[in-house]
Formats: structure tokens, C-alpha cells, sequence
């Protein structure tokens, strides 16, 4: 559309704007002053009327024009010009802050909002195990099958993550305290420091573009929650956006794992992953052919129960997952460890069954059993200190309990009967130990995009 075709000056005589209105076929032209603002809009008709009254083609176009026309600024909302033309109005100027033409619409030409830049957003859930810890391992696994069971938290890490016109790559971590840059990827993969799982994620991923990543967590670092996992989620759910084909739930779970165990060097299990991405309350078997996550159908008053049954606390004593681990798998060359890691199995099926029941008070004390089999797979696992608040929860209303992860520090997760549940929250609380409110959390990782026009102020004011 030539928008000078539907512009004349007011002093021009009315055989040019007649020439212009023939030339655009919209009927109708749009008079400027001397410095191009628009004015007046005359249609042919109003020219005919005049011509009827005697007036001759040489006068200026000035004396047909109205100047109280309708006429939109730009970022008129679609819905409002569509009500407009559907109201018996056949074109509208769009006129920007100057009054100057920037457009005309009408039903045939309503043009499409360009694409606006987009940043993405991700948060995913945290998980508490319950049994099956340990059988999720590969060099387990790869002889004997595996299951665990697990529930996604309402304990989140979160990321936003916005791409950048230029190759610059920024990282800035509240849970670190700290902020990566780099002029590439290339140099960011170089920096020696705590960035060791973004960087991780960053060599799977290779994006080619540059970008600003933030990141935070509702969850200390080395918590037993599946802290490292959860965060690699965020990450990854946030890329997958930009994705033309995006990772399905298990792709993302597999390059959340390859980043860690094979880049990263963190020797671990496979469940945390599955657990973030996938959300809800799960049982999970693993085996060489494949990994299967079975959503468990759980009644939903057993899930209010059981929920208003547990008790989260953080002992305050921070682990390394990645050395207990290795001190497990050498520890699983004896024959007695893995009958230990079998018989956790079949509890844990046992324990399956347990929730689907509804038999909350024999689950609870399936945790029991459950922690008592864990802490035996290696000395890493527990310690006097931990021994000590186990014991502790158990005389003031516990009935069972596990050490969440790992092992060696991190959160605690407490079953008790519902008239004794006071009596354990003061007696953590008289000892110092901080309790976690959760809740079920039925989606795993989540992840969009947000205009950024429509959502960050800083980028209108650019």
C-alpha cells in the first residue's frame, strides 16, 4: 500500500486530490499541513456534493475536509478496530504520536502484529523419595532391576532466560551468589569456578545464540532433594522453548543426566531427573532396555492424608551426593549390599501397594524399615548426629522416617500419626531444626514464553 497515494496537502486544488483518490481506489484521501501532520479526511463523495453546489476544481481540497475524523493510534488493540469496522466505519487512519500516516486499515487489510521479542520462563518441582534409593543406579540396574517410588514437592528452583543480539553469554545465580560472563560460548565453557552444572548443561545444549539466564531455588544447595536436577530442568525447559522441535519429557530427563554423570562427573542415580520433569507421585522401574514411569492412581483422601502426615526438616548439614555414591557403588561389590538393595526393592513394591490401599500407617512404617536398610549401604550415609535426630523423631510421634538423597545430611521426611504431629514439630523445633510447609505438586517442570513488551517495563523504556 503506497501511503503517499492517500496524502495531500490542504492547499492543493480538487482535481489533484480527485487524481489521488482515483489512484489509491479507497474513495476517500487524507489532507496534511506544511509539515505532513494530518488534518482533515475527504471522501469523494463530499468532493461530489461540493462540485454539485458549483464549486470549482481549482479550490483547495481544504474546503471538503473534515477534520474531526476517527482515526487509532498504533498499538490499538485488534479487538477495538474490529469493533470499529464492524460498526458501519469502512477505513481507519492510523496515525502515530506526531499525527502522522503510519497505516490504513480496513476489512481487507487488518495486517498481523509482528513478532515481538519473547523471553522464556521454567520452574520445577523438588521430589521426596520414599524407597527404592540406591536401585536407580546403572551398575545395579545393569544386573537387577530397579524401582524406586517418589512424589514432585511444591519446592521449586526457577529460571528465566532472554536471548541477546550479540554473542555475550550472562549466568546469574541467587543460589550461588554469583554471576558468569563471557563474550562466547567458548569462553563461558573455559571459566573455572561453581558454574559447573550450567556449564555442563551449555555443552549438551550448544545453543549458537547468546543470552542472559537467572536462576533461583526455593532450596538450599545439597539438600536431598534433588536439588542439581531440578535446577538442570529449569535450564533445560527454558532452551526447549527457543526449540522449533522440542525435547519430549523423557529427552529432557536423558540430557539432564548425561550433563551431570558424563560432563559434569557426578556420580548418581536416575530418578531425580524423571522426578522434576515428569511432577506427581510416581513408581519408577529401571532396567538396561528402558526406564518406566508409572503414575500412581492414588485416592485423593490418601493423598490428603498422607500429606497432612509428613513432616519435611532440614537438619542444616549440607552433603556431597557425588562421593556417597561412589562410596556406595564400591561398597555394592559385596554380595551383602546388593541383597540389601534387592530387599529395599521389594519393599518398595510393597510400599507401592501400601499408598494404592490406602494403608497409610504400614507405609509409615515401611519408611522405617526403608532408612534402616539405606543407612546400611554405606557409612557415608548416616552419622551419630543424624542417627540422633532419627531417634529423637521417633520417641516424640514418628512412626518412620528417611534421610532424603544421598545421605549425609539434607532433609529429613517424617511420617506421624495425626495426634502426635504437634509433639514432633516442637520437639525439631526446640532442637533447632527448621521444618519445610509442602505440598504435593501434581506437574513437573513447566515452561513458557512471555512478550517482552507485554511483561518487563525495562524493555519498553528501551
Amino acid at each position: 500500500m503506497l501511503l503517499n497515494n492517500f496524502l495531500v496537502q490542504e492547499s492543493a486544488v480538487l482535481r489533484e486530490a480527485l487524481r489521488l483518490i482515483e489512484a489509491n481506489n479507497y474513495g476517500l484521501i487524507f489532507t496534511t499541513d506544511s509539515i505532513g501532520t494530518v488534518v482533515g479526511l475527504a471522501t469523494d463523495g463530499d468532493i461530489r456534493r461540493k462540485l454539485l453546489e458549483g464549486v470549482s476544481l481549482d479550490e483547495p481540497i481544504s474546503i471538503c475536509a473534515n477534520t474531526e475524523f476517527l482515526w487509532l493510534p498504533p498499538h490499538t488493540p485488534r479487538e477495538v478496530i474490529l469493533k470499529k469496522l464492524d460498526h458501519r466505519i469502512r477505513v481507519i487512519p492510523i496515525l502515530d504520536s506526531n499525527h502522522k500516516l503510519i497505516d490504513i486499515v480496513n476489512r481487507d487489510h487488518l495486517p498481523l502484529k509482528a513478532e515481538e521479542p519473547v523471553y522464556a520462563r521454567a520452574r520445577s518441582p523438588a521430589r521426596i523419595s520414599f524407597g527404592g534409593g540406591g536401585s536407580d543406579l546403572t551398575y545395579y540396574f545393569a544386573s537387577e532391576g530397579g524401582a524406586v517410588i517418589n512424589t514432585a514437592i511444591s519446592i521449586y528452583s526457577h529460571a528465566a532466560l532472554r536471548l541477546r543480539s550479540d554473542r555475550k553469554i550472562i549466568i546469574d545465580s541467587r543460589d550461588l551468589d554469583e554471576t558468569l560472563t563471557a563474550d562466547s560460548l567458548e569462553l563461558a565453557l573455559q571459566q573455572k569456578g561453581n558454574f559447573g552444572l550450567i556449564q555442563a548443561l551449555l555443552k549438551a545444549i550448544e545453543p549458537d545464540f547468546g543470552f542472559e539466564l537467572y536462576l533461583h531455588s526455593d532450596f538450599p544447595t545439597r539438600s536431598g532433594l534433588g536439588g542439581s536436577a531440578v535446577v538442570s530442568a529449569t535450564v533445560l525447559g527454558c532452551f526447549n522453548q527457543f526449540r522449533q522441535d522440542q525435547w519430549d519429557l523423557h529427552e529432557l530427563a536423558e540430557i539432564a543426566y548425561q550433563a551431570e554423570r558424563f560432563y559434569l562427573g557426578i556420580a548418581g542415580g536416575w530418578q531425580d531427573q524423571y522426578a522434576t520433569i515428569f511432577g506427581g507421585f510416581n513408581f519408577m522401574e529401571f532396567n538396561m532396555d528402558e526406564n518406566i514411569v508409572h503414575p500412581l492412581r492414588i485416592h485423593s483422601d490418601t493423598l490428603l492424608e498422607l500429606e497432612e502426615s509428613l513432616v519435611l526438616c532440614d537438619t542444616g548439614l549440607s552433603h556431597d551426593s557425588g562421593d556417597i555414591h561412589l562410596d556406595q557403588q564400591q561398597q555394592m561389590q559385596n554380595e551383602s549390599a546388593r541383597k540389601q538393595v534387592e530387599e529395599n526393592v521389594r519393599l518398595t513394591y510393597r510400599m507401592r501397594n501400601q499408598l494404592l490401599r490406602g494403608k497409610l500407617l504400614e507405609f509409615g512404617q515401611s519408611l522405617d524399615k526403608a532408612w534402616k536398610l539405606k543407612r546400611q549401604f554405606s557409612q557415608k550415609i548416616s552419622s551419630m548426629k543424624l542417627d540422633s535426630i532419627y531417634e529423637s523423631a521417633l520417641q516424640h510421634g514418628a512412626v518412620g522416617g528417611k534421610l532424603l538423597g544421598a545421605g549425609g545430611g539434607g532433609f529429613f521426611i517424617f511420617y506421624v500419626q495425626p495426634f502426635r504431629k504437634h509433639e514432633l514439630m516442637i520437639n525439631l523445633d526446640k532442637a533447632g531444626f527448621k521444618i519445610k510447609p509442602f505440598r504435593f505438586e501434581a506437574h513437573g517442570m513447566s515452561s513458557w514464553t512471555a512478550r517482552e513488551s507485554k511483561f518487563n517495563s525495562e524493555n519498553k523504556a528501551a
